[in-house]
């Protein structure tokens, strides 16, 4: 489906500043904060919601590279911890 939205030119900055600071074109960026708007009018009530969502999401097994979360999680925070101040 193709819908054509003359934004107001406010939001149009703050949406295209929004996705460019994601990595995002602004299209995916706007599909994505439409498709929140479901979980902001019924937020999961308990983990089992939180998992279904997260994996309807795709955010559940995202980063196929990471094999043991605990170790990586582990690693960020070694890096975190060590890191200088510049």
């Amino acid at each position: 489906m193709s819908i054509h939205l003359d934004l107001p030119p406010e939001l149009e900055s703050e949406l295209s500043t929004e996705a460019s600071r994601l990595n995002l074109p602004l299209t995916d960026y706007i599909l994505q904060v439409l498709s929140i708007r479901q979980v902001l009018n019924n937020p999961p009530k308990t983990g089992a919601d939180l998992v279904a969502y997260w994996q309807s999401a795709c955010v559940i097994n995202s980063r196929p590279e990471i094999s043991d979360s605990q170790v990586h999680a582990r690693h960020l925070r070694h890096e975190a911890e060590t890191r200088t101040r510049e």
